[in-house]
């Protein structure tokens, strides 16, 4: 009977991977991993295309990308684990911890404008879009020459996504530990998670894996190499790689309370719908899937031809994260398919 049972169970996890490859072989165009997962378990992952068109090098399960604005999930895990230890106060304003910081917002912009990006301090690429990540710049001086002028509008009355507000974040978060964000990363993260395929990245740094990255241009329908940038510019909001194994894990470890208690797991989730339903370091919001609504943890990110996607059904604990090395293929499309048929397998 035993025997007959395995068997059985191995039949199922079968038919469960041929949905899943289904779907993926759907996408021809598709580069990249993705990943889904029931609580801890693993139900898929699926692997397909180029890693370095250069040199042919395949894309694996173990390939490694930019995961772009998840990093700032991460950044607000760490804050959120030192307000538990009373290190941080989400009604502080930046300027109890940076007490150099010369913008208008300094006595105004707290942390929890910071984190819901609500802060009212312009966009830090302002005018120069890309250019402001083409110069390599300290983190004091990005935040002095990008972050620091006049507020735009009055904080907490109007959501406009930024980088600035999650780099801001990153510095405080050195400021009180006296330790490095990657130092911090490694004590709070990583090591407590086994996450050992995922770190903060410096385009000085040789990461053996690592794909490269590409975007399409609309015009011509051609792969070209991302421009050039310093992926360390992004700092705390959006300069990190990883696998999709590793965010697996992390999502298991976040959600099962495993990186923050209860109480402080669930102000992370809570969404505030006049800023467009955002929370710490996710959007939290309703999403439909075969005709019934589900509450979602959603956090996305993209530069140029590195795209990733993070969703988490709460209730029903499934999960999908796709990392992808081009712009090619709509993520959300094919996260909302894969959630579809993990959705109707118990």
């Amino acid at each position: 009977m035993r025997n007959l049972l395995i068997f059985m169970l191995f039949l199922q996890q079968l038919a469960i991977a041929q949905d899943f490859n289904f779907i993926l072989n759907a996408y021809p165009d598709f580069d990249g991993v993705v990943g889904v997962s029931t609580g801890n378990n693993i139900d898929f992952i699926g692997a397909k295309g180029i890693a370095d068109r250069q040199h042919n090098v395949k894309i694996t399960p173990q390939t490694k990308f930019k995961i772009c604005s998840i990093t700032k999930t991460f950044t607000a895990v760490l804050v959120l684990q030192l307000v538990e230890q009373g290190k941080l106060d989400l009604n502080a304003t930046i300027g109890k911890y940076l007490p150099w910081y010369t913008g208008e917002g300094r006595d105004k912009v707290t942390l929890h404008h910071l984190l819901t990006y609500s802060s009212g301090i312009p966009n830090c690429e302002g005018d120069l879009g890309l250019g402001v990540y083409q110069r390599e710049i300290s983190t004091d001086d990005f935040i002095k020459t990008y972050c620091s002028g006049k507020l735009a509008t009055e904080p907490g009355s109007q959501f406009n996504y930024d980088n600035g507000a999650y780099i801001i974040l990153g510095r405080i978060i050195e400021v009180v530990t006296g330790k490095s964000y990657q130092e911090n990363l490694h004590e709070k993260i990583l090591r407590p998670t086994a996450l050992i395929n995922t770190d903060f990245l410096s385009d000085f740094q040789i990461v053996e894996g690592l794909a490269s990255s590409y975007w399409m241009d609309d015009s011509t329908k051609v792969l070209k190499n991302d421009p050039a940038y310093f992926t360390q510019n992004y700092g705390a909001a959006a300069a990190m790689y990883s696998t999709v194994e590793d965010l697996l894990k992390l999502n298991e470890a976040l959600f099962s309370g495993k990186l923050l208690q209860k109480k402080t797991l669930d102000l992370m989730l809570t969404p505030y719908p006049e800023l467009y339903g955002v929370a710490y370091g996710f959007w939290v919001y309703d999403l439909e899937i075969n005709e019934k609504k589900y509450r979602a943890a959603d956090r996305q990110g993209s530069i140029w031809g590195s795209n990733a996607a993070w969703l988490h059904l709460i209730e029903e604990q499934k999960t999908v994260i796709i990392l992808s090395n081009t712009n090619v293929s709509d993520l959300g499309e094919i996260r909302n398919k894969l959630l579809g048929v993990s959705l109707k397998k118990k």
